[in-house]
């Protein structure tokens, strides 16, 4: 099958990875390739036989839906009361990209990155992406029943506690904005993109509650920027999920 394309090896990189990866997901693998690519960033500007791409990105796709579909097949095992809105909010906490970012970061994945400059210029999301790229790896070797029983030992096993998983927030700006609905505070998040010397935090929010600044927050992106200043918000305003009686005052 095409999809699954020969990858290169050069036996003279990284030696270090085989021993890391044997800790990690429990064997050493034969495809050298294949792994090698799983940790081979697109700045390299490789290219394999054809002219195509060499980097992690195609496994990193791969990756990530394989991840979805066992965490999928588990909720439905595990939660057999749950609807299918329940599974669903369930399943985006436990493969959220903070999570995977997380997993990725305590793996040290990183270290085995090749690419062209300074690795902590790519920012989180590098972590979760060479965790999916690296299960992504492991199903093109080995299928998808070895792949399930790695997901389980790196992330699932380690990591997940269903009842605990279950009391998490997924959404701090979700919860600030329903806050405000109950509570008859109008919420406001004013969001706009602006030059700045890092380029990985080029976007300001400020959070209003009845038209009064509550606070300020950057981020990466206008999404984590508005999550960001959610997140304090939820602190400031002492807020609870299910509370309809939360107090706010300017004074």
């Amino acid at each position: 099958m095409q999809f699954f394309q020969k990858f290169r090896h050069n036996p003279s990189r990284d030696p270090s990875l085989w021993k890391d990866l044997r800790k990690i997901i429990g064997y050493t693998p034969k495809n050298k390739g294949v792994f090698e690519t799983a940790f081979t960033h697109r700045s390299t500007n490789e290219k394999n036989s054809e002219g195509g791409a060499i980097n992690f990105e195609r496994l990193e796709f791969l990756g990530d839906s394989v991840i979805d579909t066992v965490v999928a097949a588990y909720l439905y095992q595990q939660l057999s009361n749950d609807n299918e809105g329940e599974l669903t909010r369930m399943k985006s906490k436990i493969v959220s990209r903070e999570r995977l970012n997380l997993i990725g970061k305590e793996l040290q994945l990183i270290d085995h990155l090749r690419c062209h400059g300074k690795k902590h210029h790519f920012g989180d999301d590098i972590h979760g992406n060479l965790l999916e790229a690296l299960i992504g790896a492991v199903f093109v070797e080995k299928g998808y029943e070895r792949c399930k029983k790695v997901v389980f030992k790196v992330i699932l096993d380690p990591y997940i506690a269903l009842e605990d998983v279950k009391k998490e927030i997924i959404s701090y700006k979700s919860v600030i904005i329903e806050w405000g609905q109950k509570n008859k505070h109008k919420v406001a998040f004013v969001t706009n993109e602006e030059e700045s010397k890092d380029a990985e935090v080029n976007y300001f929010c400020k959070l209003y509650v009845n038209s009064d600044l509550l606070l300020k927050t950057r981020g990466s992106s206008k999404k984590r920027s508005e999550e960001k200043a959610a997140q304090r918000a939820y602190s400031i305003l002492k807020v609870k999920e299910s509370s309809s009686t939360a107090h706010y005052s300017t004074k």
